[in-house]
């Protein structure tokens, strides 16, 4: 019996294999993703933290050299927070086209996966052409020889 042999295999790989490099591309920006908004909350825990003792500080005789230190470290996590927030909208930028190019690729490999289908299917179906031809000759052939 013949073996089918697909004479793009080797673009079939490729996609493939582009699909799951674009997979791995994609849980590394959900894992950028993931850890800026980690460090975002982080921040804004922070703030919250620092607002309160700024608060409980400002009711008691603290001196206001202090108050003001207070005062500066949480305008310095309000600027983090700021840059942290543009990081979290890059890294959901950066998921989303992830996304967009797993889909592409996806869609490429979809594509040769069902020319290779096909492929196959034509080859199976001349097979079993030959196959009955090969029969169909020997029913003849067998009905002469009963014949004579």
């Amino acid at each position: 019996m013949a073996k089918f042999e697909y004479a793009y295999q080797k673009i079939v790989d490729l996609k493939s294999s582009e699909k799951t490099q674009a997979e791995w591309l994609l849980s590394a920006a959900f894992g950028k993703l993931q850890s800026e908004e980690t460090t975002l909350d982080n921040l804004l825990q922070e703030r919250e933290s620092w607002s309160s003792r700024l608060q409980e500080a400002s009711l008691t005789a603290v001196p206001l050299s202090d108050l003001m230190i207070m005062q500066h470290y949480v305008d310095f996590i309000d600027s983090s927070i700021t840059s942290k927030r543009i990081d979290v909208s890059k890294a959901r930028q950066q998921v989303d086209d992830s996304r967009t190019f797993l889909s592409d690729k996806m869609m490429d490999e979809k594509v040769w996966q069902k020319s290779k289908e096909r492929a196959l299917n034509r080859f199976r179906t001349m097979l079993q052409l030959k196959e009955q031809n090969e029969m169909d000759e020997l029913a003849t052939v067998r009905y002469m020889t009963s014949v004579t």
